[in-house]
C-alpha cells in the first residue's frame, strides 16, 4: 500500500518534523493535502511538500478523494471531529496523544475504528527508544521476579521566559502537564511491565509563573522567543491554567505501588536520577534515558551498570508508523500502539486529573464505566 497523506495541523511544532519524515518516505507515501490556521506557513508547506490542495477546512483534508491516510496535529481540544469524520470516510488514521480531550471522547474515537478494518497509530514514541526496548526484553526474561513498586520521573523543563501557549490553556489542553508527558510515561509502564494502574492519588498545580503573553504562537515561536527575551519584555503576562506539575500515586491491579512525577516547571530539572525505576523481588532496574544506561541490583550485590544503549535515529513513519497502519489495515498481528492503547492511556490521565481536583483518590474503573457509557 502506498499512503496518500493529508495533515490536519501542518505547520506547528508536531506537524513540522512529522512532514519532514513523510517527505523523506517516497516509496511508501506522498503528501496531498494540507491544513493549518495561518496562511503563509501554509503556503510555504505547500510548495515544500508539493501538495496539491492546502486548505484552512480540515473537513476538506478528510474528504479529498486522493487521501488515504490522515495525521492530526492539533491542540487536544480539536482532534474529536477530525477523527470521527476520518473514520466515516474511510480513512487511515494517525492521531496525536493525548487523543481526546478526555476519554469519553478517547473511547468514542476507538470504537469508531475498533472494527473498520483500518489502520490507527497513537504516537506513543517512548516506546521507541532503544533503552526501553531493552529494559522491557530484561522484565520479560524474569530478571527482576514480581515488579512490586514503579518510580517514574518525566521532568521536561520549559524555561521560565517561554510564552503562553496552547499547552498552558486547560480549555485546549487535555490536562496539562498530566496529560502532556504522563500519558507517555503511562504508556512506557504499561508496555514495559505489563500493568495497569487500578486507582491513582495526584496533587497537581500550576508553578511556573506568569508567562509573556504574546496571543496565538506555537511552541516553536515560544521556545524562540524565550531563548532571546526575558518575562519583563513582554508588553503583558497572564498565568496558566493547565497543570504543569504533578505527583502521582499509583496502585496497579497486582497490587504493585508507583510513583509518577511529571513536570514542565523550568526549575526541576533531568538527569539528576534515572527516569524509571522498577523495584521486582529478585533485582531492582534503573532505566536512564539520559545517559542510555541501564542499571541492575541485586541483594547483597553490588549495583553494576548492566548495559548502556546508544539510540539511534531514523525515520519513525518509514519504520514504525507506515507498518503498523499496514499491519492494522490487513488484520495482522500488531504491537504498536493504536486508539485503543489511546483509551486507556487517557482513562489513566483523566483519573488522575480528577484525583487533583478532588484531593482524594480515583479508581480507574469510575472513568472507564463513564467513557464507555458515552458512546452513541
Amino acid at each position: 500500500m502506498k499512503f496518500s497523506v493529508g495533515i490536519i495541523g501542518a505547520t506547528g511544532y508536531i506537524g513540522t518534523p512529522y512532514r519532514s519524515e513523510i517527505r523523506e518516505a517516497t516509496t511508501v507515501a506522498e503528501i496531498v493535502a494540507l491544513c493549518a490556521r495561518r496562511r503563509d506557513r501554509l503556503e510555504a508547506a505547500g510548495q515544500q511538500d508539493g501538495a496539491a490542495l492546502i486548505t484552512h477546512d480540515w473537513r476538506e483534508v478528510v474528504e479529498h478523494p486522493d487521501v488515504n491516510l490522515v495525521l492530526v496535529a492539533t491542540p487536544d481540544a480539536l482532534h474529536y471531529e477530525p477523527v470521527l469524520a476520518c473514520a466515516a470516510a474511510k480513512k487511515h488514521l494517525f492521531c496525536e496523544k493525548p487523543v481526546g480531550k478526555d476519554a469519553g471522547q478517547a473511547y468514542r474515537m476507538w470504537a469508531a475504528y475498533s472494527e473498520t478494518g483500518l489502520g490507527h497509530f497513537v504516537p506513543f514514541w517512548t516506546r521507541y527508544f532503544q533503552v526501553f526496548r531493552r529494559a522491557r526484553e530484561i522484565v520479560l526474561e524474569g530478571t527482576l521476579g514480581e515488579i512490586r513498586a514503579i518510580v517514574y520521573r518525566w521532568h521536561n523543563p520549559r524555561p521560565d521566559s517561554m510564552p503562553h501557549t496552547w499547552r498552558d490553556d486547560a480549555s485546549l489542553s487535555s490536562a496539562g502537564s498530566i496529560a502532556d508527558v504522563g500519558s507517555h510515561a503511562y504508556d512506557t509502564i504499561r508496555w514495559v511491565t505489563g500493568y495497569d494502574a487500578r486507582r491513582v492519588l495526584a496533587h497537581a498545580d500550576v508553578m511556573t509563573p506568569l508567562k509573556p503573553d504574546l496571543g496565538s504562537i506555537d511552541l516553536t515561536e515560544a521556545l524562540e522567543w524565550g531563548r532571546e527575551h526575558s518575562v519583563e519584555e513582554s508588553p503583558s503576562q497572564c498565568r496558566a491554567t493547565a497543570f504543569d506539575y504533578a505527583d502521582i500515586a499509583m496502585e496497579f491491579k497486582n497490587g504493585a505501588a508507583g510513583s509518577l512525577v511529571l513536570s514542565h516547571v523550568p526549575f526541576v530539572r533531568k538527569g539528576l536520577a534515572p527516569e524509571l525505576e522498577l523495584h521486582g523481588t529478585l533485582a531492582s532496574l534503573a532505566v536512564d534515558r539520559v545517559t542510555g544506561t541501564i542499571t541492575l541490583a541485586r541483594p547483597d550485590e553490588d549495583v553494576q551498570v548492566l548495559e548502556t544503549v546508544i539510540e539511534s535515529s531514523g525515520n519513525r513513519f518509514a519504520s514504525v508508523v507506515f507498518p503498523a497502519i499496514q499491519e492494522r489495515a490487513t488484520g495482522s498481528a500488531c504491537e504498536h500502539p493504536g486508539l485503543d492503547d489511546g483509551w486507556q492511556v487517557q482513562v489513566f490521565t483523566d483519573a488522575a486529573l480528577r484525583s487533583a481536583q478532588r484531593g482524594e483518590w480515583v479508581d480507574l474503573a469510575e472513568i472507564e464505566e463513564e467513557s464507555v457509557g458515552t458512546r452513541g
